[in-house]
């Protein structure tokens, strides 16, 4: 596996909650750190079906086009009575003409949940995929997730996305109510971040 020796990393992310996310993860590694977005690069279409193929087409997308290591994130929500969905959509879900509306998209899901009359708890998981891209072409794929299931009405305004109806096993409340302090030892970006640091940071 190939280590992460630079000192500049691309977030390529146009989302300031993920930006956020990562970027605090990213912290005790002092490595300077900036975004796809704050580079005025363009957002390449996500044409794969699978985490794994759209968080490499990110980041290579953002390594060529910067000429630094990139880092991707490829992140949703899964929902058991939905059949997975939606997945890799959960972006999709969430976009309107006025730009990405998630609580819109958390009525969505739970409507669809009640039209299905699906039992309780609502199992659902958070999945993460990373991929550590370089210009040369060389990827590093890390995969996280954290389970859990869905509640409503909607609770907590700390997270992003569809934190304020999700509840991690083991707990009561929403990542939506959960300090981000918490929330980032737990999430499903923790656990692929974990991994990440053990390949390519360790």
């Amino acid at each position: 596996m190939r280590k992460f020796t630079g000192t500049e990393l691309v977030i390529a992310t146009h989302n300031d909650g993920k930006l956020r996310e990562i970027s605090a993860l990213l912290e005790p590694f002092g490595v300077a750190v900036t975004s796809a977005g704050a580079l005025g690069l363009e957002e390449p279409e996500e044409t794969e079906d699978t985490f794994v193929g759209n968080a490499r087409i990110k980041a290579h997308f953002a390594a060529n086009a910067s000429g630094l290591p990139a880092l991707s994130d490829d992140s949703g929500i899964m929902v058991d009575a939905l059949d997975g969905a939606p997945g890799v959509y959960t972006a999709d879900w969430a976009e309107t003409p006025n730009g990405r509306d998630f609580p819109a998209a958390m009525e969505k899901t739970w409507a669809l949940l009640d039209e299905k009359n699906a039992p309780h708890p609502r199992k659902a998981q958070f999945c993460c995929t990373l991929c550590l891209a370089w210009p040369d072409g060389h990827d590093e794929v890390f995969e996280g997730r954290v389970d859990g299931s869905l509640t409503w009405p909607m609770r907590g305004d700390k997270g992003f996305g569809y934190d304020p109806i999700f509840i991690p096993d083991g707990h009561d409340i929403t990542f939506g109510e959960m300090a981000p302090a918490k929330k980032h030892q737990m999430s499903h970006r923790a656990d692929a971040f974990a991994k990440l640091v053990r390949g390519a940071f360790a």
